[in-house]
């Protein structure tokens, strides 16, 4: 509103500038065409009539002639004539006192603007003009007339005045009518502004009463402004349903994924109580199965703890011990037993070194992958575990001598994109568990040819990982 008649005045006082100065211009073409038209009058009479009186040298008949030219009244008066003869001498001049007779003058002749001359400077309020004069052919000299131009210089000083009130009366009403338009045109725009200040968070949309319909483009964006509202509103509303979805979603991914967790130990146990029912005589199996199933069992715990590890902050570790390794190959046993596969166990870890490592997640991991490698390498395949230290990192490979890994499962298992809902979700809980521990998971082949699932782990030591 400040910025656009602004902008029309500065445009005004530019056109305001032009205009001044082509008035100005054409008054000054005016002035010295009237200057020139009367020079050239009083040029032509003195030349009439003066030829005879310099033939016959009379100086008074020549002083007459000119004193009654400067006696001429009006607004081009003439102040003073003189006549210089062809050796720049004064010959008779109305200012004898000034320009004494015979006195040498060839330099008033040149200062002297010719009156057949394009321009005239009449700036200075006075003029000399000049014209040579001839009788039946022969030179006179020259007679300068020096004309009162001081009407001309204030008739352009009041123009010039005029014209510049003018420009500044219409360069104010240009302003004050332009800020009056802007303000008139912008104010449902303001309004606009006011209620978005006003709604805040929780925007609102405006009254259809309140939109001018008569101005098609205000209009169009009020509209626009409650289609924008609208389509917040709706989009909010998207993410409360999504988030409600991805809620739902991720209880029953928890709730899939602990039964599935749970699921995988139990064939070692029951395999276990059917061994205490088998030999419920002998104290030894009865003590070793005792001690398994108790294993097994704070396995569970521990895999529905480092499950649930996964949605809190907090985790719960405790170190890894070769008895877990070997309550695992226990638990593996029967299943590979049972699909009639061959087992290699090659498990090189020191207990200082497994101590550092946490031990849900491993048996988890392990676990997990043992059982995805007994299913896809079918009946009468391979199946292994490799466990071993090289310095800060220790090396969990699984092997197995099916296909390998499907395509359609690496995501699962290899990235963090998001995946759908469907088979493999041990598979993406291996792939959280590495990367909560800070691990990394590779492809591979062991030494016999086997398919390798290989995961890097960061020997850091529980109480580091937990800090």
């Amino acid at each position: 509103m400040v910025k656009g008649p602004l902008l029309a005045a500065g445009l005004l006082v530019l056109v305001g500038i032009l205009a001044s100065h082509l008035v100005l211009r054409a008054l000054v073409n005016t002035q010295e065409r009237h200057l020139r038209e009367m020079a050239l009058l009083e040029f032509a009479g003195v030349e009439a009539t003066i030829g005879p009186f310099v033939v016959r040298d009379d100086i008074w008949e020549m002083f007459d002639l000119l004193d009654r030219v400067t006696q001429r009244e009006g607004a081009l008066r003439p102040l003073q004539a003189t006549l210089i003869d062809p050796l720049g001498r004064v010959s008779v001049s109305t200012a004898p006192d000034v320009n004494p007779l015979g006195a040498q003058r060839a330099g008033m002749v040149s200062d002297a603007t010719p009156v057949t001359a394009a321009q005239y400077d009449l700036g200075d309020g006075r003029i000399a003009l000049s014209k040579v004069m001839q009788y039946q052919g022969r030179p006179l000299g020259q007679v300068i007339i020096e004309f009162d131009t001081t009407g001309f210089v204030a008739e352009r000083a009041r123009t010039a005045g005029f014209l510049i009130a003018g420009n500044a009366i219409a360069t104010l009403i240009a302003a004050l009518l332009g800020f009056w338009l802007m303000r008139r045109v912008l104010r449902p725009v303001a309004r606009l502004t006011d209620e978005m200040g006003r709604s805040g968070d929780a925007l609102t949309p405006i009254p259809d009463a309140a939109i001018p319909r008569r101005n098609p483009e205000i209009a169009k964006l009020y509209d626009t402004y409650n289609g924008l509202i609208r389509a917040v509103e709706e989009r909010n509303a998207s993410a409360r349903r999504l988030a409600d979805r991805e809620r739902f979603v991720s209880l029953g991914r928890l709730a899939g994924t602990l039964a599935h967790e749970v699921n995988n130990p139990l064939g070692g146990l029951l395999n276990t109580v059917d061994t205490l029912r088998t030999y419920p005589d002998r104290a030894d199996v009865v003590r070793s199965s005792a001690d398994l199933l108790d294993r097994g069992l704070r396995h569970m715990r521990d895999v529905v703890r480092a499950t649930l590890d996964i949605h809190r902050d907090a985790p719960e570790r405790r170190p890894l011990s070769l008895a877990d390794l070997e309550d695992m190959y226990l638990l593996i046993r029967p299943e590979a037993e049972q699909r009639g596969q061959k087992l290699h166990w090659d498990i090189t870890l020191s207990e200082a070194c497994a101590a550092r490592l946490p031990a849900g997640p491993v048996r988890q991991i392990a676990l997990n992958l043992l059982l995805n490698a007994a299913s896809v390498a079918g009946y009468g395949g391979e199946i292994g575990l490799r466990l071993e230290c090289d310095g800060e990192v220790a090396l969990l490979a699984v092997q197995d001598s099916g296909p390998g890994l499907p395509g359609h499962l690496h995501p699962r298992l290899l990235s963090d994109t998001p995946v759908e809902p469907g088979g493999g979700v041990g598979l993406r809980l291996v792939r959280e568990l590495v990367r909560g521990a800070g691990g990394r998971i590779t492809l591979g082949q062991s030494q016999q040819g086997l398919q390798e699932i290989q995961v890097h782990l960061p020997c850091a030591g529980i109480g580091a990982q937990d800090a």
